[in-house]
């Protein structure tokens, strides 16, 4: 599984890499800081190589998760149809929440930290979508 993280803090992507290896979770961790670079990156993706889960961070400077999901719906971006979004946020607001549940692309929304409960739910939303995209 090739999964892509988004998070403008170092410490979080250290975290959740150190997470998923630990967990076995993806084959291909690809990591951004900059939400920009990780737009410009799935706007370009090659069809192999899509990302079969991204876990996003909402707050960034600059541009947003919620920015991001916006650029990524106005392109009409079809490619990333059988990937999993998923927020990850520190926020408590019951707005994000809402935000979230009603935006098509997203699957779900995460407080963060990420934890191994969490990784085992992605892990069973995500079993058998992609067997037959690897």
């Amino acid at each position: 599984m090739h999964i892509v993280l988004i998070d403008d803090d170092s410490t979080s992507i250290f975290l959740m890499r150190l997470l998923l290896q630990r967990e076995e979770f993806a084959d291909t961790i690809t990591a951004f800081q900059s939400p920009e670079e990780a737009l410009s990156f799935l706007q370009n993706v090659e069809a192999e190589k899509i990302p079969q889960v991204i876990l996003l961070d909402l707050n960034m400077p600059v541009m947003s998760g919620w920015d991001l999901l916006d650029a990524l719906t106005l392109k009409g971006n079809t490619q990333l149809n059988h990937c999993r979004i998923y927020i990850l946020t520190s926020s408590l607001a019951q707005a994000d929440r809402i935000r979230a549940e009603e935006n098509p692309l997203v699957t779900r929304l995460i407080h963060k930290p990420l934890d191994k409960l969490e990784l085992a739910v992605i892990k069973a939303e995500t079993k058998g979508d992609f067997e037959s995209y690897n």
